[in-house]
């Protein structure tokens, strides 16, 4: 499945983007061009929405078995990652990303504050795609704006 649409870069640095429905407003993603995934809603047209760059830990796990194709492992032998569900800050939902190489899970925590960065994917002819990652914010830290 090519995702590379789903990132975009803006002023303020990379983010995700989803569809908003124009009769209801709920937010998705990954983005649905055709309807509002809102089970209540009458339905409407959506619209692409540029999704928050921020968000909290929402749930995380390790990935400790080798997916299957079309998964293509960016070291071998397999190397187990971390992924990271993020409650994307504001009217966004839960998306679901790997962490970055060498994010230690025993340091996560339910909350703690993430924001997406730019990431690459191997392909199977060894060319590499963009994908977005979710690196892990210290609690009290500050964030890549206040630096």
């Amino acid at each position: 499945m090519e995702t590379a649409h789903w990132l975009a870069r803006g002023p303020d640095g990379p983010h995700l983007v989803g569809s908003r429905c124009t009769a209801c407003g709920a937010v998705a993603f990954p983005p649905d061009p055709d309807h509002c995934r809102d089970p209540h809603c009458p339905g409407g047209p959506t619209e692409e929405a540029p999704l928050p760059r921020r968000g909290r830990v929402w749930s995380f796990t390790d990935c400790r078995y080798r997916p299957p194709p079309p998964f293509v492992p960016p070291t071998d032998p397999f190397e187990p990652f971390v992924l990271i569900a993020v409650e994307l800050d504001g009217p966004g939902p839960i998306v679901l990303g790997q962490a970055p190489p060498g994010t230690d899970l025993s340091a996560l925590r339910v909350g703690l504050p993430a924001e997406l960065v730019e990431g690459t994917a191997a392909g199977p002819g060894g060319e590499r795609h963009p994908v977005w990652h979710w690196r892990p914010l210290p609690a009290d830290g500050p964030r890549e704006e206040d630096r």
